[in-house]
């Protein structure tokens, strides 16, 4: 089965890409077919999602599927949310980004310290630590496919002091896993996507879209 995945973000292609692919579910980027990204004006994760699945499904004129996900802090409130790719904003580039795919993901670097920096002066001197990463993807057949597919899956762990491992992306660096005994950062890939919010995310969509939609 073949879907374009409603995301400019490699990372996160290259995670879901091994993923889905032994199930037989192949990701194709909608950059590569031209399609610009989708606004992201709602409150949650699964507002957002469809909202991009919907779009890359109009565009693409096929089935899609858009992954929405952040971290979520309790002594925040829950924040940053829907925001944590942008929680640190830097300027202009933080709402359109960089032309070529090669600026792109240096800003993303950058954005990513800027928005580790900012949690950790936010929660500098608190003691409730608590945080998940919660990753959601949507499916859908067609941009007006009345029965999207929705699964959520959430990995708990708790904001470190300072950065810990090179691996990853976003907050990974700062996310200590306490039964693993290291942060998302310090673990091999094949280790975090067997333990991951998008890996709960991705084997709960398999299942429905076997389920659902015939995938063998």
């Amino acid at each position: 089965m073949r879907l374009v995945l409603a995301s400019n973000n490699e990372k996160k292609l290259l995670e879901l890409r091994a993923l889905l692919a032994p199930s037989g579910v192949e990701l194709v980027s909608q950059r590569s077919l031209g399609i610009g990204e989708a606004d992201e004006p709602h409150h949650t994760f699964v507002e957002n999602a469809l909202a991009k699945a919907r779009h890359a499904a109009h565009r693409s004129g096929g089935p899609a599927m858009a992954d929405d996900s952040g971290l979520c802090v309790d002594a925040l409130g829950g924040a940053p949310g829907v925001a944590s790719a942008h929680f640190a904003l830097l300027g202009e580039e933080a709402a359109v980004g960089p032309p070529g795919p090669a600026e792109r993901e240096r800003f993303r670097s950058r954005q990513d310290r800027a928005n580790n920096a900012l949690l950790l002066e936010r929660l500098r001197g608190q003691a409730d630590r608590r945080a998940r990463f919660v990753g959601t993807l949507v499916a859908v057949r067609s941009a007006d496919d009345p029965e999207p597919l929705v699964a959520v899956g959430r990995w708990f762990g708790q904001i470190a002091e300072a950065p810990r491992g090179e691996a990853g992306f976003g907050y990974d660096a700062l996310m200590f896993i306490p039964p693993l005994g290291c942060s998302v950062a310090e673990l091999p890939s094949d280790v975090k996507n067997r333990h991951s919010h998008r890996a709960l995310a991705a084997a709960q969509m398999l299942a429905l879209m076997r389920e659902s939609w015939g995938l063998g």
